[in-house]
């Protein structure tokens, strides 16, 4: 009869069966709700929050990063100077690894700056930029000395023996002769506690010119006014010159002439106002030796001889390459003159020591062939040759300061031979003496430039005619 209503049986067996068999929305609807996707361990509810969860999942990844990093120092701290946690309130976990090479403070707080601010580890005194104040005295200290507050520490230098005086103050002057710069004296004797020693210091570095060159008695003299005032007071200068006189006899024995060095010594320090000009009055008719009445003459004479125009600061000249080039040729050619005169070979060799510019030697050579080439007789040829035999055996002229000599002959024959018709000829002959005698290589002989003359080639050449030399 159409269709009724369930009983309530039915309805029963109908709620159950709503239970175990749903409709296609509500089973779609509960699928939905209970179905958990699991992404890197984060649950999510719906396909729309996969974004969602992989953020999530990435922010887990850098806190295990820094948790792995801070292990082993506790709890970190933010700049506020809260403890720093996970994303759940809990602290991260400690790894003991990780301890093993972690350079970080262990003092439970910081941002992993270096320690002490930069201020510790080996050879580290401090943070930079710090500066150290004077550490003040501690009254209440139990070592404390007021004594000692008031201290004034100097380095003291204990003065020079006696014995050990010439020892020291050797090697300076001697060094000094090399260099020259009398401020470096000046700067090591100031460095020594002399004492009443510093009178000796003058008649040392006189003692050692006596027996040197003339350019070091000249350094010798600008070392004394230099010193003086500085090092050395006027009465030190004075109380060395006495004691120089005094010890003359012992020093003429080494060298003879140190009289007359010694009265040139006492004129320049007159003259460089180092020494009074009563200095000399002060000995007229109280000296007894010989070798002092001497010295003390000579300087007289000088010191008349510089009122009337002679220079005494250029008393002992200017020593080797400092002298210019003008002054040294006319020197040269003045020695050869005198050895023409006189024949002695070893004056001339002494001469020419004392100019010492061994590096010039090849202008006396020049020089010397010149003479020969514009001299008229065979007297200058013969005593010539001689000479530079002599200077060749005596090491005073060098093998390549010999060679020199000729080649700038040779290069300059050509205008020598104007003024000298016979100059090709005489050279020729030279050249052939030296080789014979031995101080003069073959090959530097063949070398030799000949005079070109004019000669016809042969028969058939039409007269033509050629410049040739031999």
């Amino acid at each position: 009869m159409g269709l009724g209503l369930p009983s309530d049986n039915n309805r029963g067996n109908a709620d159950d069966l709503s239970d175990s068999f749903l409709s296609g929305e509500e089973e779609n609807g509960i699928i939905t709700k209970n179905i958990k996707n699991e992404i890197n361990g984060n649950w999510i509810s719906a396909p729309n929050s996969i974004h969602e969860a992989r953020l999530k999942a990435k922010a887990k990844r850098r806190l295990r990063k820094t948790s792995s990093r801070d292990s082993g120092r506790g709890d970190s701290f933010s700049d506020n100077g809260d403890p720093s946690r996970g994303t759940n309130g809990t602290v991260p976990p400690t790894s003991p690894k990780s301890k093993l090479l972690d350079r970080k403070s262990r003092a439970g707080k910081g941002r992993g700056l270096p320690k002490k601010g930069g201020a510790g580890g080996k050879g580290v005194w401090g943070p930079p930029g710090e500066v150290y104040d004077l550490e003040e005295v501690d009254v209440k200290d139990p070592n404390y000395d007021e004594a000692q507050e008031n201290c004034v520490y100097e380095t003291v230098v204990p003065p020079l023996e006696e014995g050990d005086f010439e020892k020291t103050l050797t090697p300076i002057v001697q060094e000094y002769f090399e260099h020259g710069d009398t401020n470096e004296v000046a700067e090591l004797l100031g460095e020594l506690n002399l004492g009443s020693m510093s009178s000796g210091v003058p008649m040392l570095a006189v003692s050692l010119a006596l027996e040197a060159k003339a350019s070091h008695r000249e350094l010798t003299s600008r070392l004394l006014t230099d010193l003086c005032g500085r090092v050395l007071s006027r009465r030190d200068v004075e109380s060395s010159f006495d004691k120089l006189l005094r010890e003359l006899p012992d020093l003429v024995l080494d060298t003879p002439g140190a009289s007359q060095l010694v009265g040139q010594f006492i004129a320049r320090a007159v003259k460089d106002k180092i020494l009074s000009k009563s200095y000399l009055d002060g000995y007229k008719g109280r000296v007894d030796c010989v070798h002092a009445r001497a010295a003390l003459d000579r300087a007289a004479v000088l010191l008349k001889m510089g009122m009337g125009g002679l220079r005494i600061d250029n008393l002992w000249g200017t020593g080797g390459g400092q002298r210019p080039v003008i002054q040294l040729v006319r020197e040269m050619t003045l020695l050869l003159k005198e050895y023409l005169l006189s024949g002695d070979n070893k004056e001339a060799e002494r001469c020419l020591r004392e100019l010492e510019v061994p590096h010039f030697h090849h202008e006396f050579v020049y020089e010397a062939i010149v003479m020969v080439l514009e001299s008229k007789g065979e007297k200058t040829f013969k005593m010539v040759l001689q000479l530079l035999k002599f200077l060749w055996v005596s090491s005073i002229i060098t093998v390549d300061q010999m060679r020199r000599g000729y080649e700038r002959v040779y290069m300059d024959i050509a205008e020598i031979n104007i003024d000298v018709p016979r100059a090709y000829f005489i050279l020729e002959q030279f050249v052939d003496k030296s080789f014979s005698a031995g101080f003069i290589c073959e090959k530097l002989r063949d070398l030799c430039p000949s005079r070109g003359r004019k000669r016809f080639v042969s028969e058939g050449d039409g007269g033509r005619f050629k410049l040739e030399s031999y």
